[in-house]
């Protein structure tokens, strides 16, 4: 303990059983008396102030041991009466996070007085321990002791916290009773209560009438809007404060980023960058979280990770903003290489970490790597966490293994809509259209209320399952509910009529929807057109696709992949000059396979791989045992104008066949294998595979940008339908 000679010299006669008696200066009042800390060279003992020397004592304390010594000489020498001096005992206690210390002296004192109150109250708030706050507000009230303007803002602080909403507004009720509704700091504390508890308009109501507005109290109001989903408003506040000149900190700029993060406002967002830089807070560590965070959604990720960098131990909150940037930016391998870097490092991840790791391996789609992940959450506090566990439903749903979704989902305690849904909509995915009603059902008999996921989830299955009808009815079932049908749930309606052959009434639907049809709705109307080559109608929609989002070039592609396999040749030249006008690149195709935990990716006619020339004698037996099987290639598949000859080497060349070779001659016998492909798989590999899967007597599942197709013994799970 770092004590000045003097007090040192005291320290040690005071503890030896040859410490004279002296006169205690006793006092209970609010108001502590004045103080005389003179002292004569020769005689230590000479007008002796306890209160001075134990509260010095108490600030120079560097451990909680400290303080059961000075409360043992305390009760020694009588002092635990001494108001002044049991007051800063719980202050230094509670700033120790030693509040059980705080709390018997404070149980010891016989008539505490408003500011001992406010000492045990605040030390509660402070540690984040609301209720108690809270608790001890309330006795407060029950001993007849008024509240001053240095109570209610930690009362107020634990309202917010826990949220007590009413509590909160009876407070409030206190305030005015007391006279404090123009304290600017209890002010600035019932805005941040209200902002806290997503009470918006009654926090703005509050700042609204104060007439002198600090820091603190725009800073309250910012930061109110901004985590409550009124990103706008957040800036719209920020920009009255600059004009009322008032100088932002850098809690108010965390606030701003966040708002700038929401609304992806890239530019305004480095515009603050550079404001931060300019007042010297560049390494200030909430600013470099948010700042990381908005160039990561904003889709900036190798910016994002050179201020990560600069962190020699990033903290959770760091790692959580860089791991979701890489996830949501699709960068899955390197959130997942930053998510395994976290846990080397002996980083602690929370629910955000693992659900935004969960993401980058749905992504990712290796059911190897998905299956860790469940291991390692199953030993993590997190096992029983309702969105972790959403999250891995979703994730092996999208990693091939619905079977393994319905474990996770089997394995959930008290199942809310979201845990529901997003097992309904992994049925969907993989076209189990009637264990998604059968799911749906016991939901309903669970009497969980569905929401908008849970029918686009249905609608989904139907569609993947031709079940025409029964989406029909689950369509209009949605007003039963109270649920608005939005543009998702029109699109799975026009996909479901579209693909089964129902052209003329998608159409119609589309004409009598009671909103504006989007991208979406049209992109299903002329996927269908593609299937049953109605050219017109294929064009008309087009048509609207490209004035709703001219510059997708899947549109294009579509529209030619329609004149193409209606030998309309010069419709395709006509959209490829169309493409090239507007600067458009076709998307290539490709096809990844797992091979003990690692994606390897295919092209069509890729012969970069090192086992090339195994891959393709493979491939070449494969093609002559599915002509000895009496296979007959769909040439209409190859979308150019080619002769037949090579039309059939140009099939037997695409993606997904080069990924099924590389994974028969990488795999022992039995062994299913597990592809990705980002189009959708054409009708001449569909064929193809499903009768390779008897040859060779493997399960084949292929995940396409629509849907799952798992193959076994010459059949297909969707039943040719997708």
């Amino acid at each position: 303990m770092a004590l000045s000679a003097r007090l040192a010299s005291l320290f040690v006669l005071h503890l030896s059983s040859k410490f004279p008696p002296f006169k205690c200066l006793n006092h209970y009042s609010s108001l502590p008396l004045q103080l005389n800390h003179h002292y004569e060279e020769n005689n230590l003992y000479y007008r002796f102030d306890p209160e001075f020397y134990y509260t010095s004592l108490l600030e120079k304390s560097t451990h909680k041991r400290h303080l059961g010594q000075i409360h043992t000489h305390l009760l020694l020498h009588g002092l635990q009466h001494n108001g002044y001096i049991v007051t800063k005992f719980v202050h230094v206690s509670s700033n120790f996070g030693a509040i059980s210390c705080a709390r018997e002296m404070f149980d010891d004192f016989p008539d505490p007085y408003v500011f001992l109150w406010n000492a045990i109250i605040r030390g509660y708030s402070r540690n984040n321990m609301f209720s108690d706050a809270i608790k001890m507000y309330i006795k407060m009230q029950e001993a007849g002791v008024s509240p001053d303007c240095f109570t209610l803002p930690h009362v107020l602080k634990a309202c917010g916290g826990l949220p007590a909403v009413e509590i909160g507004r009876t407070v409030h009720g206190h305030i005015y009773r007391h006279g404090f509704k123009s304290d600017v700091f209890v002010q600035n504390g019932l805005v941040a209560f209200y902002a806290k508890c997503g009470q918006i308009e009654r926090a703005r109501i509050v700042f609204d009438g104060l007439d002198d507005r600090t820091l603190v109290s725009w800073t309250s109001i910012i930061s109110g809007c901004s985590q409550n989903g009124h990103p706008l408003e957040a800036l719209r506040i920020f920009s009255q404060m600059r004009e009322m000149g008032v100088e932002p900190d850098w809690i108010t700029l965390v606030s701003v980023l966040k708002a700038y993060t929401d609304i992806e406002g890239l530019e305004q967002g480095k515009s603050v960058h550079g404001f931060v830089i300019k007042l010297g807070l560049a390494f200030e560590l909430d600013l470099l979280i948010a700042l990381t965070s908005m160039y990561a959604k904003c889709g900036q990720v190798a910016f994002a990770k050179s201020l990560f960098d600069q962190m020699e131990v990033p903290n959770v909150i760091l790692y959580n903003a860089m791991i979701s940037g890489f996830a949501k930016n699709s960068c899955s391998d390197e959130a997942m290489k930053l998510f395994w870097e976290m846990i080397s490092k002996k980083v602690r991840p929370d629910s955000v970490t693992v659900c935004s790791a969960i993401l980058a391996c749905a992504q990712l789609g290796s059911l190897e790597q998905a299956r860790w992940m469940d291991e390692f959450i199953n030993s993590s506090p997190y096992r029983n966490d309702i969105f972790v566990n959403t999250a891995l439903i979703d994730m092996y749903a999208k990693c091939g293994s619905v079977d393994l979704a319905r474990k996770v989902f089997n394995r959930t305690l008290n199942k809310d809509v979201v845990v529901w849904s997003a097992m309904i909509v992994g049925y969907g995915l993989h076209g189990r259209g009637q264990e998604a009603i059968d799911l749906f059902c016991a939901m309903n008999q669970a009497g969980v209320h569905p929401n908008d996921v849970t029918f686009i989830g249905l609608l989904t299955a139907c569609n993947h399952s031709g079940l025409v009808e029964q989406g029909r009815d689950y369509f209009h079932s949605m007003s039963n509910y109270g649920i608005e049908p939005r543009h998702q749930h029109y699109a799975c309606m026009v996909d479901l009529l579209g693909r089964a052959g129902y052209l003329e009434q998608a159409y119609e639907f589309i004409t009598q929807m009671p909103i504006e049809p989007s991208v979406t709705v049209w992109g299903a109307l002329l996927s269908a057109c593609k299937i049953y080559r109605h050219v017109s109608l294929g064009e008309y929609a087009a048509e609207q696709l490209f004035s709703l989002d001219p510059l997708n070039t899947g549109h294009y592609v579509q529209l030619s992949n329609l004149y193409a396999s209606s030998r309309m040749w010069g419709g395709v030249a006509k959209v490829r000059v169309l493409m090239k006008e507007r600067g458009l690149t076709k998307d290539f195709g490709y096809s990844m396979i797992e091979i003990n935990g690692r994606l390897q990716a295919f092209r069509m006619g890729d012969k970069s791989h090192p086992r090339s020339k195994e891959i393709f004698k493979k491939l070449e037996c494969l093609e002559r045992r599915l002509k000895e099987a009496g296979f007959v290639p769909d040439t209409e598949s190859v979308l150019h104008d080619l002769n037949y000859e090579d039309k059939e080497d140009s099939l037997c060349n695409h993606s997904e066949r080069l990924a099924i070779a590389y994974g028969l001659i990488s795999t022992p016998q039995g062994t299913t294998l597990r592809i990705t492909k980002n189009l959708r798989a054409c009708v001449n590999c569909h064929s193809a595979t499903k009768l390779i899967s008897k040859i060779v007597d493997r399960e084949i599942v292929v995940r396409d940008v629509n849907r799952f197709h798992h193959f076994k013994d010459g059949l297909c799970s969707c039943g040719d339908y997708w």
